[in-house]
């Protein structure tokens, strides 16, 4: 069930919303039962045969969890290291499995020559996001940060539906505790209004901004990407570009607005990275959480930036190699890891080269060369092997190969390509990205919100129901020509 579809919108978001809000009213655990069942039925939409396997991942962290605890409180560290060792092996036994089995299979009987054959299992939808988190859930309880003993807490926690599938990697320092809280049960028309706001913003980005570029990806990345002049290679490396980032961003404020109607604050995960002056910044603005997650879970325990300069930079690169692996199990996106973990690398020598030195030209250059770098890197992520993305990095760079019957062709005419029409979805597309404030900068960030009390007086009614109006339009558009899933779905 997507959120961009007449289904989630007419008929599972409005009974989410009725029998939260009416539970309650008479008992909050009744409540958080409900909304957890309801986000259970969310992600077993998608696929049935999938739910065994999340309600077994479940059980076995929230086990895993109370077990670590109970060792750390009767003071038996080795039995608490013990059953956390159990659980991670667990859950990255279970990420091996579906998501990386077959690709080592294939590299090995490809690099070794070994007879090892791959599985072909169904990839489940949201593994790495509900992994990670269980994951995460498991290191604090090893450290003692945590103690979860209600079962439908820590289910909801897990399967709450608008993060289930994309994002963004909770905390249960931020969710936790949240569910019961009284005043995240109240009902507020502002508060739907408000969480209607972001929705309607990110459905606009889904609808008209990421499916309208869409268009011009395809061609240049799975059809003509190894006959491409250097213009039309960079324009559909672009097109990507911002194809992505809208996705992205969409899917990101529709969750946040989401969770919003139902008093519960989701982190933030997407806060214009493309306006970043540095890799540094761009990767505290992309994916924030899985940022946080890497920076926390990887790269500290592997020392950090506490055992030298050296020592720091490889840990940099191995956190960003296997960051690049956990969005997908193919050799591109261990190159695209591999290229941010050298960027990274290349951004803190130059700061400490210049020791700290600012100013406009200066943050103006890294802007202009962070983003490059970005669409650069993009390539890598979404082409389907590297042949293809070695072929379009090499027409960005003025080397493309084109067949003497197009060498004369003028661009855009039967050619990759639409050019004429591309640009112009490139140049609206970067107005809107580089041009207008997100809306986290315009209406705030966490419950009760000033813009709340305002919207449930007077015109708050009316504006709610412009917004109502305008996603119904959206979602016409969207089922008319085809509901398009969001990309981190594939990740």
């Amino acid at each position: 069930m997507l959120f961009n579809s007449f289904p989630f919108f007419l008929f599972f978001l409005p009974l989410a919303l009725l029998g939260y809000f009416l539970l309650s009213g008479r008992s909050i655990r009744a409540s958080i039962i409900f909304l957890c069942a309801m986000s259970v039925f969310f992600y077993g939409y998608w696929n049935i045969s999938f739910l065994p396997l999340l309600a077994a991942s479940i059980i076995a962290n929230f086990g895993a969890g109370a077990a670590i605890t109970r060792a750390k409180e009767s003071g038996d560290e080795l039995r608490a290291r013990r059953w956390l060792v159990a659980g991670l092996t667990c859950n990255l036994g279970l990420l091996i499995l579906f998501k990386y089995y077959d690709f080592l299979a294939v590299s090995a009987a490809t690099l070794l020559h070994l007879p090892v054959a791959p599985l072909g299992l169904a990839l489940p939808i949201g593994i790495s996001f509900f992994t990670f988190t269980q994951i995460a859930y498991l290191v604090d309880c090893r450290q003692g940060k945590v103690k979860e003993t209600k079962p439908e807490n820590y289910g909801l926690f897990v399967t709450y539906f608008p993060h289930l599938i994309a994002g963004p990697i909770l905390h249960h320092k931020e969710m936790m505790p949240q569910f019961d809280n009284r005043e995240s049960h109240r009902f507020s028309r502002g508060r739907i209004t408000v969480g209607m706001l972001f929705f309607t913003a990110g459905l606009f980005k889904k609808v008209v901004l990421a499916d309208g570029v869409a268009q011009f990806v395809g061609p240049v990345f799975d059809v003509h990407y190894a006959h491409l002049s250097m213009l039309e290679s960079w324009a559909g490396a672009l097109a990507y570009t911002f194809q992505l980032y809208f996705d992205f961003s969409a899917y990101s404020d529709m969750a946040y607005g989401l969770s919003y109607m139902f008093g519960i604050i989701l982190p933030i995960n997407f806060n214009s990275p493309y306006r970043a002056g540095s890799i540094i910044e761009f990767w505290r603005r992309w994916h924030m959480t899985l940022s946080t997650f890497l920076r926390d879970y990887l790269y500290i325990p592997l020392g950090g930036n506490q055992k030298g300069q050296v020592q720091r930079y490889l840990n940099l690169f191995i956190t960003m190699l296997l960051g690049g692996l956990w969005h997908g199990a193919n050799w591109t996106f261990l190159v695209w890891g591999a290229l941010h973990g050298g960027y990274l690398i290349v951004n803190h020598a130059l700061r400490h080269l210049l020791g700290g030195r600012d100013g406009a030209l200066l943050r103006a250059s890294g802007a202009a060369a962070t983003f490059t770098a970005v669409v650069f890197g993009w390539v890598f992520f979404r082409a389907g092997s590297l042949d293809v993305a070695l072929a379009l990095t090499r027409a960005m760079l003025g080397g493309g190969t084109l067949p003497a019957a197009m060498a004369d062709t003028a661009l855009g005419l039967n050619r990759a390509m639409d050019l004429d029409s591309c640009l112009g979805w490139l140049a609206a597309c970067a107005l809107v990205c580089f041009g207008l404030p997100n809306l986290y900068q315009r209406i705030g960030t966490g419950l009760r919100l000033p813009l709340e009390a305002r919207l449930s007086r007077g015109w708050g009614a009316s504006l709610l129901g412009a917004l109502l109006g305008l996603c119904l339009v959206l979602l016409a558009i969207s089922e008319t020509r085809g509901v398009s899933e969001f990309l981190y779905f594939n990740f």
